[in-house]
């Protein structure tokens, strides 16, 4: 079974391209990810992202940071819940559910995730007005909750604490990606799709 999606999304703001392999080869992850938005921080969160979750990634995104990284992190978020979506497929023998407390110094981030076909997202973190080399910290919720809704799936994000803007970040997407790895992994008990409706695709 091939878990793999390609998605290019092209907008008066951004052109993203985007390749998601949730079943890569060591050899790959070892690697890493090619990232590159044009945002820095950014960059370093999705190629830890693809590293804790053990994902193949590529982003290339170009947009239209003199206005800010508003709609670049937004529009990677849509591209890659479509691309988890469709690597997903009918989500047959999935683990579905999952969840994680991840300590990053003094910060610490609790992720749960559930494939329902529901998109939902709940993003609990307190959160300095600032930025961080280009990055303005209020994007992260805007990138999970993109992410969320177009992947059809439920997320709470809580960071629990924390002093370091950077670290409570770096938790949160963090704790996402192992929760990820988690749900996203394959059951050998499980038969079908595991749903009395029979379907977690919609």
């Amino acid at each position: 079974m091939t878990r793999v999606a390609a998605i290019e999304r092209k907008t008066g703001e951004t052109e993203i391209s985007l390749l998601l392999n949730l079943d890569p080869e060591p050899s790959e992850i070892a690697a890493g990810a090619t990232i590159s938005t044009g945002i820095g921080f950014f960059d370093h969160m999705l190629e830890l992202l693809a590293r804790h979750g053990r994902l193949g990634l590529e982003v290339r995104a170009v947009g239209d940071l003199e206005t800010g990284s508003h709609h670049t992190v937004e529009d990677v978020g849509i591209a890659f819940g479509q691309a988890l979506d469709e690597a997903l497929g009918d989500r047959a023998r999935i683990r579905r559910y999952a969840d994680k407390s991840i300590p990053m110094d003094e910060a610490l981030a609790d992720c749960a995730i559930d494939i329902s076909g529901r998109g939902f997202c709940r993003f609990e973190a307190n959160l300095p007005p600032v930025s961080i080399a280009g990055y303005e910290v209020e994007l992260t919720e805007e990138f999970f909750r993109a992410l969320a809704t177009n992947a059809k799936l439920t997320l709470h994000i809580n960071a629990r604490y924390g002093t370091n803007a950077h670290h409570i970040i770096e938790g949160c997407f963090k704790a996402f990606a192992r929760t990820l790895r988690e749900a996203v992994s394959l059951d050998p008990s499980e038969a079908g799709v595991p749903s009395t409706k029979g379907t977690l695709s919609s």
